[in-house]
């Protein structure tokens, strides 16, 4: 869960917003608790765009691509499925196919370099302008009924992402499977009559990382520990 502030930097087709990318296993959600703004997605249902305002809330299924289109001091609750795949890697963004076909090429224009505040923020635009470069593309051939570009960056994603599934499918485990196995442990034994897990209950405090706010693909990211002291 993040506490996203999307960016108002403005693109070459006269919107401002965010990184278009898609998640290739985690669904994603939104609630919106700020703002105005739209989310543009492709998706088996062809292009559409939705309107933000507070209040509003929405999920899309992975291989969705959104882009995030700010209109006013947009801000959004995210919340993620599967408990460190995203911060792992889940997310590919829309570059150019030749680039996301080339894991290197990938990595270089993914990446944010060391530096000021400044320096990364630079950065963090040229990496969204490029990927609205592909996206753009992308939007272009579905609009006149190709699904090719988008069936080819889907299978140029798979294969960029491919190398870290054995990492994923362990970290996976030991999170969303360990809590599902907690879960069935736990429905079994009110099955039987035995309530003892319920006197291991606690309360976990987050407590948000200090600022500056990271420079997520789709604004400045406000991020939550887990305080278990």
């Amino acid at each position: 869960m993040s506490d996203l502030r999307v960016y108002e930097w403005e693109t070459d087709d006269g919107h401002h917003g965010g990184t278009p990318h898609l998640h290739t296993v985690s669904n994603e959600g939104y609630v919106v608790i700020g703002g105005s703004g739209e989310v543009h997605t492709l998706s088996s249902e062809g292009y559409a765009r939705d309107p933000l305002s507070a209040g509003s809330v929405l999920w899309f299924s992975p291989g969705t691509v959104h882009r995030l289109i700010n209109t006013g001091d947009l801000r959004i609750l995210t919340v993620m499925q599967n408990s460190g795949l995203p911060e792992a890697g889940d997310a590919v963004l829309t570059f150019p196919l030749e680039i996301v076909s080339h894991a290197e090429r990938y990595r270089s224009a993914v990446s944010l370099p060391e530096g000021t505040e400044a320096e990364r923020g630079e950065a963090a635009r040229r990496r969204r302008d490029l990927a609205i470069e592909g996206y753009a593309e992308l939007l272009s051939a579905l609009e006149e009924g190709d699904r090719g570009p988008l069936d080819a960056f889907y299978a140029a994603a798979s294969a960029l992402v491919q190398p870290r599934v054995e990492e994923w499918t362990k970290l996976w485990t030991d999170t969303v499977l360990a809590d599902v196995e907690t879960t069935r442990s736990q429905l079994a034994a009110l099955a039987e009559g035995d309530a003892s897990h319920l006197g291991d209950a606690a309360v976990v405090r987050a407590v948000p990382r200090p600022e500056p706010r990271a420079f997520g693909m789709c604004g400045r990211l406000g991020i939550w520990d887990a305080d278990r002291r």
